[in-house]
């Protein structure tokens, strides 16, 4: 299922897809040559190394190159082996039994059984934000014998075979992360992990070293020596470092106008993918705390103001979907195409203010909003809104922060009344979408989950039933309905659809050799010295 998102945004799917094969899927025809380092440029500063309890892109891309998970899974999202070798689903879909992988060993020497699988479900159910959601059924995880674990469901959850990539359920060793609290990141020697590398250092603002595992399972890999993580926010110096081979690969690591350069420039690899584990989508959502926020008039005049077209081709240059559903319109399963974004109409807007009881005071200011957004996001992206809805007398105050001050500042602190988010729909709305509006996933301090505290209890009862429905055409039509309510409600404002533009020299191969894409453990990856 591998989309490219600028074809298919001017409808040239079928035609483009020969042509714009990305150069990680010629690799395989190569033999792999070991040895070497990879620099990997980077943004933004991590806050957390593995997504064990956060559904942060850091920990998303970071941990998966220490611990893995069950399985992995190919560009059309059907699953491959990893520390599960085979597996199993019952017919009333309550119980997934799992075959481990034998002789497994963690970086500290410890063996990997099926306690540790049972472990980290139960530390996922508990602490991660989409985790809370996947395993939420999960009545008990069985360990008949160190190379079995069977996950026992009270009710089905049709989304859970695919929901367990490292990236998003990271298997963790009982015997360390059973020593801190859920809700704590391991500390850098706590970093145990069965994957290709360690992590050897970290330092916050430079960078951090992973080095080769010498013991992992599956050898020769991982070919590369070396991880050199280098964490650079300035996007021009990123642009410098890659054209001056100071780093290999990076994911939209120039500005958008820079990409077409990148495009000619023949050392080269551009790869415009939408890899099916991510289902990108960016959102304007309210603080429902906020009482102006509170009336639907002004949300809808909120929305009225925002040109999405203009957006995706200012802040983005065109590189994406404009995608005005809470489910992005990069998963045509579940997106209904019945829902389009709010037209731009300002008189309207102006006269919904009016009704709201906002009228224009001093310097034809309405009232004065404060405007965060994930510092993931292109900066341009709360200026462009900033100017919009300035056109409506709401006077933005924009608030840069790092990411885990906006972190803290949003879901702690919650001193904010509308934020642009990144809340990847991943592979299945159950998991990246429910996260946002299930009023029970509103919990102080639950990173990217649900900012709004947003309450409305059909939602609630559809999205718990698309949760366990089975049945692939009615859980479609639930996710519609959902769809629905959400955008006659105005519940957010739902942008446009940018996923990543990676930007490799061509002599790294084989980077993104599934559907996880960077977010994969780069055992497969390689550097080619003769390119």
């Amino acid at each position: 299922m591998k989309l490219d998102r600028r074809d298919f945004h001017f409808g040239m799917l079928a035609s483009a897809a020969a042509l714009l094969l990305p150069q990680h899927g010629q690799a395989a025809a190569d033999k792999p040559v070991s040895g070497g380092t990879l620099n990997w440029v980077y943004y933004p500063d991590p806050s957390a190394l593995i997504a064990i309890n956060t559904s942060s892109g850091t920990g998303q891309t970071i941990g998966t190159k220490v611990n893995e998970g069950l399985l992995a899974y190919d560009y059309d999202l059907n699953p491959k082996p990893v520390l599960a070798t085979s597996w199993s689903i019952s017919e009333d879909g309550k119980r997934y039994t799992f075959k481990l992988r034998p002789n497994v060993k963690w970086s500290d020497g410890q063996p990997f059984t099926s306690v540790d699988v049972a472990f980290s479900v139960e530390r996922l159910k508990i602490a991660h934000p989409p985790g809370r959601k996947t395993f939420a059924n999960v009545e008990a995880v069985e360990t008949p014998d160190p190379l079995t674990a069977v996950i026992v469901l009270a009710k089905p959850a049709p989304f859970l075979i695919s929901a367990l990539a490292g990236a998003e359920s990271p298997i963790v060793p009982r015997h360390v992360y059973s020593t801190f609290k859920p809700d704590e990141q391991p500390k850098l020697e706590q970093m145990i992990g069965t994957g290709p590398f360690i992590l050897h250092e970290w330092v916050p603002g430079s960078h951090l070293l992973f080095v080769r595992n010498p013991n992992y399972w599956d050898a020769p890999k991982p070919y590369v020596d070396r991880l050199v993580l280098k964490v650079v926010l300035d996007p021009a110096a990123r642009a410098a470092a890659l054209e001056a081979g100071e780093v290999d690969i990076g994911a939209t690591p120039v500005p958008y106008g820079d990409i077409e350069r990148f495009k000619a420039d023949k050392r080269f690899v551009v790869d415009t993918t939408t890899y099916a584990y991510s289902g990108p989508q960016q959102q304007l959502f309210f603080n429902f705390n906020t009482p102006a926020l509170q009336d639907r008039r002004v949300r809808k005049a909120i929305a009225h103001a925002i040109d999405l077209k203009a957006l995706l081709d200012v802040v983005y240059f065109g590189y994406g979907l404009v995608s005005p559903s809470p489910i992005s319109t990069a998963l045509p399963k579940f997106y209904d195409p019945k829902i389009q974004g709010w037209p731009v109409d300002l008189k309207a807007a102006e006269r919904l203010l009016d009704e709201a009881g906002l009228p224009r005071g001093a310097g034809g200011v309405r009232t004065k909003l404060r405007l965060t957004q994930n510092p993931f996001l292109p900066p341009s992206f709360a200026d462009f809104l900033r100017n919009a809805l300035r056109r409506i007398g709401l006077d933005i105050e924009i608030q840069r922060f790092d990411l885990a001050t906006y972190l803290n500042v949003v879901y702690r602190d919650r001193a904010f009344d509308l934020t642009i988010e990144s809340l990847s729909n991943t592979f299945d709305p159950t998991l990246g979408v429910q996260r946002a509006y299930w009023s029970k996933n509103f919990r102080i301090g639950l990173p990217f989950s649900n900012a709004a505290h947003y309450s409305n209890p059909e939602i609630d009862r559809l999205l718990e039933a698309a949760a366990i429905e089975t049945d692939v055409e009615k859980r479609r039509q639930l996710w519609s309905s959902f769809q629905s309510i959400i955008h006659e409600d105005v519940a957010s404002v739902d942008l446009v659809a940018a996923g990543g533009v990676i930007i490799a020299n061509r002599k790294v191969r084989n980077f993104a050799p599934g559907a996880e894409g960077l977010n994969g453990s780069f055992a497969d990856l390689w550097i080619d010295p003769s390119a």
